[in-house]
């Protein structure tokens, strides 16, 4: 089953995912959808210094929107940040530095934000863990550093008008079925790429539902297709080697993340849906037999709920061991 939904995706990769596929879904485009103005609506991007997340705060910025980006390296996200401002004109583009896989770190961030800050129109979630780090930490943290700051940030978010969470995947994740007794990836050979779709996976389960949780606020998720970022570069450079010629721009694949932060067609849509240029996807290969029972990701959501209680009542130190 492993090869069939591996070979399944690689094809469709080379027909929809390069930037020939994006070429040809942007014939169907409406132009005038992102022909808008963000002036007085606040944005969170994170892993906003490079690739997908700093061609996403280029774009809102450029929209007049204010821009908050969420990054772990200063040096990198100032310069980011300069050039963003360069660009568009935008002087509303503030830095932040976070650790995203540092569990407790980002708790805290998300609070001290709510503070700070009196509203937040937009959280989108675009960091890109590189895979060969994975084995440095525990792979579960990525996906529990993303519950954390979205479930404290929601009570922000539902203070501001038409609120929107979007979150970068991978189609990758059509390869993996949801596991759930083995969300640290402790069992067996560990594998960066396979480890990398199941925590793609895990994000699509979880914007499904907080979708039904939180129906006042808008949640997506979405693939941006094989993109030529710097953790492509050099987390899969055999495959960066081949592709190259057929890699999207930054920009290409941050398009639909654009759309789906700023449009008001993507506000249209319905809660919880998996998108690609710019339309709404499934979510499963055909007789892949990747789908989950309602049991199963309960039991999913429950773990996680019990992770987030421990980061909030534990110093960093104690937790490091557990689930950073």
């Amino acid at each position: 089953m492993s090869l069939y939904r591996n070979t399944i995706w690689f094809l469709n990769g080379m027909h929809q995912y390069t930037r020939s596929g994006y070429e040809a879904a942007s014939q169907n485009f409406e132009p005038q959808d992102l022909d808008v103005s963000v002036v007085g609506r606040s944005f969170m991007v994170t892993g906003a210094n490079s690739g997908i997340g700093k061609a996403t705060a280029m774009a809102i910025a450029k929209k007049g929107g204010r821009v908050h980006m969420v990054c772990r390296n200063k040096d990198k996200a100032e310069e980011a940040k300069g050039d963003i401002i360069h660009e568009s004109g935008n002087t509303e583009v503030y830095v932040h530095i976070v650790d995203l896989s540092e569990s407790r770190k980002v708790w805290e961030f998300a609070e001290a934000f709510k503070k700070q800050y009196p509203s937040l129109h937009v959280l989108v979630w675009t960091v890109q863990q590189r895979i060969y780090h994975l084995s440095d930490i525990c792979p579960l943290s990525i996906t529990l550093g993303m519950y954390l700051l979205t479930e404290s940030l929601i009570p922000l978010l539902q203070k501001s008008r038409e609120p929107r969470v979007i979150t970068v995947s991978s189609g990758g994740m059509l390869v993996q079925k949801l596991q759930i007794d083995d969300l640290q990836s402790e069992k067996g050979y560990f594998d960066g790429l396979m480890v990398y779709a199941q925590n793609k996976r895990q994000q699509v389960v979880l914007t499904e539902q907080w979708a039904k949780e939180y129906p006042d606020i808008h949640f997506s998720v979405m693939h941006p297709g094989w993109v030529d970022t710097p953790a492509v570069s050099q987390s899969m450079p055999q495959f960066h080697s081949m592709m190259a010629q057929r890699l999207r721009s930054p920009e290409q694949g941050a398009d639909t993340v654009v759309w789906l932060a700023l449009s008001r067609a993507a506000g249209g849509t319905r809660s919880g849906k998996f998108f690609q240029d710019r339309k709404a996807v499934p979510t499963h290969l055909p007789l892949a037999w990747t789908r989950s029972s309602t049991v199963e990701v309960l039991t999913f959501i429950s773990q996680l709920e019990m992770l987030a209680k421990a980061v909030q009542a534990k110093p960093t130190e104690v937790l490091r061991d557990q689930v950073v």
